[in-house]
């Protein structure tokens, strides 16, 4: 399988989600293409990269990224990473049980937004579905202080990253690799990624991260594309490879 040959690296943050891909395109030790994007943005907050075989791996990131774009048309709501994720896993599940499975392996990273900010074009609730009332407000019971603070946890936005393979293993991960990259990049990741690492920390960690790339692996691997989603949306990050390797 030649998605070992392929870099994909992901991590999250307080407010983030980082997702980095290698730009080489390779077929065995020929490299093709020096700039190729291993990503696809599937919604205004999550995107995906992918690795392994050439034809799958293209075709099926634009046949999940065009249904959840129908389903947004359809519904008028946007879905969520987790809901994306679970999707996404179970068409891989499907077509495994076929005689037509998809060789990828991905990483989906995104935001979970609070429900009140789902709707992209911001349609008030219909007519008669008892939404609002004249009537005289009922009387409700005082709210507890652990229930304010759990309805508060909930309106923030959250990063999520989900790791999944060929065989439709889906799993929720702070950090995660695909190809190479786990072998060298793993423990760099679980030794100094935290929940609450800035995005500027996150950067100097995913360095750190090619910088062992570049130390140990026998591969030019044309450097990272790198893509960032915050509440903003997706932004694609400048991201210099540095030729010089850091002392250690």
């Amino acid at each position: 399988m030649s998605s070992t040959m392929d870099i994909l690296i992901g991590l999250t943050g307080k407010d983030f989600c980082i997702i980095a891909a290698s730009k080489a395109a390779n077929r065995g030790p020929t490299i093709l293409k020096a700039t190729d994007d291993k990503t696809q943005q599937l919604s205004d907050h999550c995107t995906m990269a992918y690795s392994g075989e050439a034809g799958d791996t293209v075709q099926f990131a634009e046949f999940i990224q065009a249904n959840i774009s129908l389903y947004t048309t359809r519904n008028s709501h946007t879905l969520q990473p987790p809901a994306i994720a679970s999707f996404t896993r179970n068409e891989l599940a499907r077509a495994l049980r076929s005689r037509n499975p998809y060789t990828v392996n991905l990483l989906l990273g995104g935001i979970s937004l609070p429900s009140s900010q789902t709707s992209p074009f911001g349609f008030p609730p219909a007519a008669g579905t008892g939404v609002t009332s004249t009537s005289a407000p009922s009387q409700q019971p005082e709210p507890r202080p652990e229930q304010e603070v759990l309805d508060a946890e909930s309106e923030k936005p959250k990063p999520k990253l989900y790791w999944l393979d060929y065989l439709a293993t889906c799993a929720e991960v702070p950090y995660a690799c695909h190809g190479y990259a786990q072998y060298y990049c793993l423990s760099l990741l679980d030794k100094h990624h935290h929940p609450d690492i800035s995005l500027e920390q996150g950067m100097k960690l995913l360095r750190m991260c090619a910088d062992e790339l570049r130390r140990r692996l026998p591969i030019d691997y044309k450097g990272l594309e790198v893509k960032v989603v915050t509440e903003k949306g997706v932004e694609r990050m400048d991201f210099q490879d540095d030729p010089t390797i850091m002392p250690v």
